[in-house]
């Protein structure tokens, strides 16, 4: 957790530079989340402020990889993510605090930044939900499974037969 978690005494003299890495096996990954980072983690690299009384303001970059399978032939595919993160944090008992973009100072008197929920939250936000392994992929045969990148299948093209008024209006045979 070092230095993902700041006293907010520190910050009197002036912004802290953050410059840490949320590795994979952190507490702060809840079972379900997915896809985790890849290999040694998500490189966070930014500045922390204040902003105003009660109010702290983290302005920064997360870069890291993440596993995934590609969506149409489930081939494992390595993920890039390069994102912008700007967060804000307050002490509780203000008006920010039913705000969900607004992530709460903690410790026990109430004086600890942890920069890991934001960032795992950004993370998981910026990920991108589908992969794939590359543009052209063919996937699988939806008829018999083969993997269509492989060459193709001993299966016989299916024309839809909803299109048979347009072929026939074409000329194509049925």
């Amino acid at each position: 957790m070092a230095m993902l978690s700041l006293d907010i005494r520190s910050l009197e003299h002036g912004a802290a530079t953050v410059n840490a890495v949320l590795t994979p096996d952190d507490g702060v990954w809840m079972e379900e989340d997915s896809p985790r980072p890849a290999g040694e983690g998500i490189r966070v690299s930014g500045r922390l402020s204040t902003a105003g009384t009660g109010r702290y303001y983290f302005s920064g970059h997360l870069d890291g990889a993440a596993q995934q399978e590609c969506r149409r032939c489930l081939t494992p595919v390595e993920t890039k993510v390069h994102a912008e993160v700007h967060v804000l944090f307050t002490t509780p008992g203000g008006e920010d605090d039913d705000d969900p973009d607004v992530f709460p100072v903690g410790g026990a008197q109430g004086d600890v930044i942890d920069l890991r929920p934001a960032v795992r939250e950004q993370w998981l936000l910026e990920v991108p939900p589908f992969a794939e392994c590359r543009p052209d992929c063919r996937g699988f045969c939806p008829k018999c499974g083969a993997d269509l990148n492989a060459g193709a299948c001993g299966c016989a093209a299916e024309l839809d037969p909803r299109w048979d008024a347009l072929r026939t209006l074409r000329g194509q045979p049925e």
